[in-house]
């Protein structure tokens, strides 16, 4: 069940500031994910696909599992989709299996991941791919006002309401095989929804998600978890 792991880096953020290498409790961010890859023991090697010189030298130094592929000049930018940089890395890769994550979920486990490894494999018969997912049972509603999941007419108890599931973005797990048939997609044309800890996914996309998330990895790390 080894897989090799996609962790595209660039070194330009908008909404958080040089977000991959801010200090996050004492160190750069993206070695949260970057340990959890290197700890994992389904994980044979990590990919950096990288525009920066900075994030390049430093994972060099700090990880043994990891390779940088260079950014190639037309894939740069805050614009370009996530799905063109994967497949980038697919044609510079020999294997069949990759698990892809990203810098800004440094609450992710290695527990969960192996788990999710193991889980997306023993699924190959049915499902092609998997993705990471966080469970919502509460009213939503759409821009317009007009309920989402709800009758409002019938005020059911949250817990009663059929559950909504987010693609929470902390990973997907794909073949070259299934990339390839759903159009350069990591999410296949027959994906499998890993459920996980809301606490565990939070994602950084803004200041607030950092502090937040920096918060909780403190407080987790104070009561000994080494995850």
């Amino acid at each position: 069940m080894k897989i090799t792991a996609l962790l595209p880096m660039k070194g330009h953020s908008e909404r958080v500031p040089n977000k991959n290498m801010r200090p996050f409790n004492g160190r750069p961010l993206y070695h949260c994910v970057a340990e959890v890859l290197e700890r994992s023991r389904y994980i044979s090697s990590f990919v950096i696909n990288t525009d920066s010189e900075v994030i390049a030298m430093d994972a060099t130094r700090r990880f043994s599992k990891v390779s940088i592929v260079d950014r190639p000049e037309e894939l740069r930018g805050d614009f370009v989709p996530m799905n063109d940089i994967i497949g980038y890395d697919l044609s510079v890769c020999d294997d069949e299996h990759f698990l892809q994550t990203h810098s800004t979920n440094p609450l992710l486990t290695v527990e969960t991941l192996d788990r999710a490894v193991e889980v997306y494999f023993r699924s190959l018969s049915e499902f092609d791919s998997l993705l990471s997912v966080t469970r919502l049972q509460t009213r939503l509603y759409w821009q317009s006002g007009l309920p989402v999941n709800h009758d409002p007419k019938e005020l059911l108890r949250t817990q009663d309401l059929p559950p909504i599931f987010e693609e929470n973005s902390n990973f997907y797990l794909f073949s070259k095989s299934s990339f390839f048939s759903a159009g350069n997609k990591r999410i296949g044309l027959k994906p499998k929804m890993f459920e996980m800890n809301k606490l565990e996914a939070v994602d950084i996309d803004e200041e607030e998600d950092f502090r937040l998330a920096e918060l909780l990895y403190g407080m987790r790390k104070g009561y000994g978890d080494q995850a």
